[in-house]
């Protein structure tokens, strides 16, 4: 069995057991007043017995836990005070981490795997929104259409809006507004760089639970100086990978020691207007992943940014100073005092206000699994360096690490985006197929329009022809006739003229004036 950690020391040891540690527990204390450093010490702390640890690093110190300490004098003074044997100094085995893969490898997950229950948190969604998420979900597993990264939502999204009537018989009504919204938050996450977050290679939980060649816990850290500027990622990240530890872990009912110990660094993010369905996702994962070995440590300044029904699960606790400026502080402080088991000996209420840096009311798990009576202690100094390490250092421990070059270069394989997208190409390609069809069937039947018109016209034309011809055939016939009839005219005028006295005499005349003349 696992020796107990020595954690802090007052008037008697306070040592964490092992055994007990899945209980989970709670670090707070006001800004400046040791919480990063009791974090420290409890991590190197596990990793020395050869427990994994998650940790996120909000300000780059906790880095040093991968560097040996130094002596420096305010610690041997600490040392010496708590009568401490000889320190040996040194660092942790640390895997560095960054969702960004900027200060550290690159931790990714699926759209599918999270979920639509966190990613509909992450988009800050209404219930009508997340319903709606909830069916693009469904129609893409029912079309084989794989979400991986943000644009396979998007194309999903697209999608689904575009042709929503063949979907309500099926799935109900969806809503063009609220596919608009999950369109809308989808570029605005984006804009946060959660791109980086989502896609493949997606991170493998067993990467979390590795120890080095002497049995030594791996402390993961993550970079989140940046990603805690995106507080609704930086929290959904979080719970998402409490979530997979719980849904992927087997269980080990109560093991000597945790098979891995999370803490949750500026928890209140994870509870600032998280809809009710995501506090009861909290509270089920906190009570049922101490079967699967698992410590959830809280890191917070103050217990009531936990809601109650967590924090009744939390039996190892450290509560550093807290400030009483209003009235509303003084009641913190005193629900605080009245959390712990009462120490006769100490007066917890006043005791909060007086805390030094480095001091803590301290209370852990028994044997019997019962609170202890509350202590004033010295958090014990940490064997490793205290602050931030060099971009050099940090380098050359993601160089060496575990998993180098596992995650380092992303992977973009076919998904719902380039399934939609050749469909949408195919539709187009269709549509434009059909539509030159249809324009050459316009065009055939222009022409053959023109041509029946043509054809009508030279008919036309040609009759008209023929009429003129046969006009004018008439008309020189008639000419014809007339000519015809003028000359019989004129033959009958000459032939009553001749038979006329007038005519006789003419032509007496005439015949006489021949017969004289040959005399």
């Amino acid at each position: 069995m696992a020796e107990p950690l020595l954690i802090a020391k007052g008037a008697a040891e306070c040592a964490l057991l092992p055994a007990l540690a899945n209980r989970h527990g709670l670090v707070a204390g006001a800004t400046g007043t040791g919480k990063t450093v009791t974090l420290q010490v409890l991590a190197e702390s596990f990793s020395r017995i050869g427990v994994p640890v998650f940790a996120a690093d909000i300000k780059g110190d906790l880095a040093g836990i991968s560097q040996p300490g130094e002596p420096k004098p305010k610690i041997l003074e600490r040392v010496e005070k708590l009568g401490l044997p000889a320190y040996t100094w040194e660092g942790c085995p640390v895997t560095f981490w960054d969702v960004f893969g900027e200060r550290g490898h690159p931790m990714r997950t699926t759209v599918s795997e999270m979920g639509p229950l966190l990613l509909g948190r992450l988009l800050n969604l209404n219930d009508t929104q997340a319903g709606v998420l909830t069916l693009l979900f469904r129609i893409a597993d029912d079309n084989g259409l794989l979400l991986l990264d943000l644009k396979d939502l998007r194309a999903m999204a697209q999608f689904v809006g575009d042709n929503a009537r063949q979907f309500t018989t099926a799935y109900g009504n969806i809503s063009a507004a609220s596919v608009g919204a999950i369109q809308r938050n989808l570029l605005a996450l984006e804009e946060e760089g959660a791109n980086a977050f989502f896609g493949e290679p997606a991170f493998v939980l067993a990467d979390l639970l590795q120890t080095d060649a002497r049995g030594r816990g791996v402390v993961n850290i993550l970079a989140a100086d940046k990603l805690i500027h995106s507080p609704r990622l930086y929290a959904t990240f979080l719970l998402w990978l409490l979530s997979e530890l719980f849904e992927q872990l087997p269980e080990v009912g109560d093991p000597e020691k945790p098979k891995l110990v999370f803490f949750f660094d500026e928890a209140h993010l994870l509870f600032n207007d998280a809809p009710e369905a995501l506090r009861e996702k909290v509270e089920q994962v906190v009570r049922l992943i101490r079967s699967k070995g698992v410590g959830v440590y809280f890191v917070t300044q103050s217990p009531g940014d936990v809601p109650d029904t967590v924090l009744g699960q939390l039996g190892n606790r450290v509560q550093h100073a807290l400030r009483a400026f209003t009235p509303k502080d003084q009641k913190v402080i005193k629900a605080t005092a009245e959390n712990f088991r009462p120490n006769p000996e100490l007066d917890a209420v006043a005791a909060l206000t007086e805390l030094g840096v480095g001091e803590a009311l301290v209370s852990f798990l028994n044997e019997k699994g019962q609170p202890e009576v509350v202590q004033r202690a010295l958090v014990v100094p940490p064997r490793s360096q205290i602050g931030p390490i060099s971009p050099e250092q940090r380098a050359a421990l993601l160089k060496s690490s575990l998993v180098a070059g596992t995650y380092d270069t992303p992977v973009d394989r076919e998904s719902a985006y380039e399934l939609l997208l050749a469909r949408a190409e195919e539709a187009a390609s269709a549509a434009a197929a059909e539509e030159a069809r249809k324009q050459a069937e316009k065009e055939a039947e222009l022409a053959a329009k023109e041509s029946e018109k043509a054809r009508k016209q030279a008919e036309k034309e040609a009759r008209e022809a023929e009429k003129e011809a046969e006009r004018q055939q008439r008309e020189l016939e008639r000419q014809q006739r007339e000519q015809q009839r003028q000359m019989e005219q004129m033959a009958r005028g000459a032939f009553r003229f001749l038979n006329s006295r007038n005519g006789q005499a003419i032509v007496r005349g005439l015949l006489g004036g021949l017969t004289g003349k040959r005399r």
